[in-house]
This record gives C-alpha cells, sequence and structure tokens, in this order.
C-alpha cells in the first residue's frame, strides 16, 4: 500500500496523521484492493486477535470469546447511535431478513427497490402469500401507499453504489404508517447510520466494517418490533447457560432473543476491528473515501467512461468495463464485474495512487 493518504484537511493535520498512522499499521495489502464492497480486508488486530482465540482452543484453554460478542454488538451499536440492548447478533442478513418477513401477515404489501441485494429481498417472496411490489430505487418514496405494510431497501445498491433517497423514503412510510427495513451492509463504516430513524435495521460487518465472514447485525425498535424469535436458542434465554436444555424457559428481555448462536472466532476478531472503525471515526472514513471515488469518476471522464451516476457514493460502477475484471486481476488490481459493469470500491486502506494504477490499467484496455 503507497501513495499519499486523502485526509480531512478541515479538520486538521494532526487527525490526518492520526488517520493515517492507524490504518498503516493495520493494512498492507499486496495488490491494489478496490474490491471492499465484497469483502474488506482485515487489519492486523482482528487477525491476532482471531488467532489467538483458535490457538486458545487447540491449547484446551477456550478464552471467553462470548464477551468478544457483547463487545462487538456494543460497539456497532455506538456506530449505528442505539442502545446496545436494541442490536441482536447473528451472522447473515438474509436470515434477519426472514425474521421480519415470518412476522407480516398474509398479504401484506412489501416495497422493494429493482435489483437489490437478493438477502433483503427473497425472504418476502418465498413466503408466497406476501404482495411484493418492485420499483426503481429513485421512484420507491412515491410508491409508498396506504396499505403497504413494509418498505425493505439497501441504503447503498450493492451493483452500482447508488444511494437511496432515505429521507424522503422514511417520510413517505411514516405518512402511510407504513415501517421501514434499512439493509446498510454496503453503508456502515463509511456512511454515517442514524438506526434509530428506521423501524429495523440490517448489516453485515465483512465489507466496509472490515470484520471477519460470520458477523452481522440486527437493530430492532425498543419494543422488539413485534418479531417473533423463530429461531431462537439457547444464547436468545434471558439466561443462556441456563437454557441448554428444553424449552427455553425465559427469552432475553432485550434485541439478543434475536441472536444465533455466534461464530466465536470470527466475533473474537470483529471486536478489534469494530474498534479501529470507531478510533477512525466514520466521518474520517467517510471523507477519505469519498475523496478517492471521485477522483476516480473525473479520471473516467478523461477516458471517455460514464460511471453509473451515483454522487456521494464510495461505489463506482463503469457499464461495459466488467469484462476486463480477470485482466485487471492478473495485474494485481482487483475490483468487481456486476452484472457487466466494473465495480471498483474505495476504502479506507486505499490511496490516490491506487486510483491512479486502475485508471492507466483501463486506459491501456481495448473496447
Amino acid at each position: 500500500m503507497d501513495g499519499e493518504f486523502v485526509g480531512p484537511q478541515s479538520r486538521g493535520m494532526e487527525t490526518f496523521e492520526s488517520f493515517e498512522s492507524l490504518v498503516r499499521a493495520e493494512f498492507a495489502p499486496k495488490n491494489t484492493y478496490l474490491n471492499t464492497a465484497s469483502t474488506g480486508l482485515l487489519p492486523v488486530r482482528a487477525v491476532d486477535a482471531m488467532r489467538a482465540g483458535v490457538e486458545s482452543v487447540a491449547a484446551g484453554q477456550p478464552q471467553d470469546m462470548f464477551a468478544d460478542v457483547e463487545a462487538a454488538r456494543a460497539s456497532f451499536a455506538r456506530l449505528v447511535g442505539v442502545p446496545a440492548r436494541r442490536v441482536a447478533a447473528g451472522a447473515s442478513v438474509a436470515v434477519y431478513t426472514g425474521l421480519i418477513a415470518a412476522s407480516l401477515p398474509a398479504g401484506a404489501e412489501v416495497l422493494t427497490a429493482e435489483a437489490d441485494f437478493t438477502s433483503v429481498v427473497n425472504p418476502f417472496h418465498v413466503r408466497g402469500d406476501l404482495k411484493v411490489r418492485t420499483v426503481p430505487l429513485e421512484a420507491m418514496a412515491e410508491s409508498v401507499r396506504p396499505g403497504t405494510a413494509l418498505v425493505a431497501v439497501s441504503a447503498a445498491q450493492s451493483a452500482d453504489g447508488r444511494i437511496a433517497d432515505l429521507a424522503a423514503i422514511r417520510e413517505a412510510a411514516r405518512t402511510h404508517g407504513a415501517r421501514t427495513y434499512l439493509d446498510v451492509s454496503q453503508a456502515a463504516g463509511w456512511l454515517p447510520v442514524d438506526a434509530d430513524a428506521y423501524d429495523y435495521v440490517s448489516s453485515v460487518a465483512f465489507k466496509w466494517l472490515v470484520c471477519p465472514r460470520g458477523v452481522a447485525f440486527l437493530v430492532v425498535p425498543e419494543d422488539l418490533g413485534g418479531l417473533t424469535p423463530v429461531f431462537a436458542g439457547w444464547v436468545a434465554g434471558e439466561r443462556p447457560w441456563d437454557s441448554c436444555y428444553g424449552p427455553v424457559e425465559e427469552l432475553a428481555h432485550s434485541a439478543r432473543r434475536f441472536d444465533e448462536s455466534p461464530s466465536l472466532f470470527s466475533y473474537a476478531g470483529a471486536r478489534h476491528s469494530l474498534e479501529l472503525i470507531e478510533q477512525l471515526g466514520v466521518d474520517t472514513v467517510r471523507a477519505h473515501d469519498l475523496a478517492l471515488a471521485d477522483r476516480f469518476r473525473e479520471g473516467l471522464h478523461g477516458l471517455g467512461h460514464e460511471p453509473v451516476p451515483a454522487p456521494g457514493s464510495a461505489i463506482v460502477s463503469v457499464p461495459g468495463l466488467g469484462r476486463h475484471q480477470s485482466e485487471l486481476s492478473r495485474a494485481g488490481i482487483e475490483v468487481s464485474d456486476r452484472a457487466g459493469n466494473l465495480r471498483a470500491a474505495f476504502h479506507l486502506y486505499n490511496t490516490p495512487t491506487d486510483v491512479d494504477r486502475l485508471l492507466d490499467a483501463l486506459s491501456g484496455l481495448s473496447g
């Protein structure tokens, strides 16, 4: 990882130096990695923690990784602005979407965005007795109507980085009495999230939150949102170690009743990844990421390419160039091919040099 970092100059040189030193201490990719929208890189502190957890089990002296789950829960809660008691800890957005889908009455209308990520929408379809209505992302707010029970959407679209008009969607849902379900898997970590503004918020953590795979969260309302903990196991008990056998006598009074049995090694690392995001600050990360994305957009225009319009997004998608993904990978540049588009994602460990390397590579490609 070479090149100068793009820092939030308005916040002063001290902030920039702290950001740069923290990132350089934690990340050292051996390639030009611009694929965070698929998988974020792991910081050294998370790798070390996971290794220690694995070694403790190998030695027959397992460390208390359930404490890591609680620390990760609390850290994510702070990042999205809600109390930890409103956060469930699991492994999959699809599972939590399924939980919400199971809570809806037969015939309920769910409004979704065209081509949104499968985990956000498919559980509503497989119910078979819900009315799932799909509209263009830009039309979501105007498409909420009387009788709409739930509006489900990703804050930032996985395929191309477009950001939903969350304020308008939220207001339209409130006007018509609909609940809101927001997936922030492609946003949490670089885009400020106010989870308190929605009924339900889910996120995986292995992308922009730079956690290991196997970590996901669900934010529910204070009243638990009318959800039935249909997959509740022993960890969902108010006293988990007293809930190991037979039916759980007393479910957790908090969102922990919606916990999945945790992937402990993943949470051992996640605790430290989330701590790093808190240290850096989401606003600082956002300024860094967007400066790089804008640099790439400007360079694309110079090459005669027009990216999918996604202002204010750290994800840039370029129509027609996805077929070059394998060629770029062989050259040491990691991006994604999504529906024929080249998708580049810029995050805290990237530099202007990374941007320029991709632009140089694209300028040398045919077609």
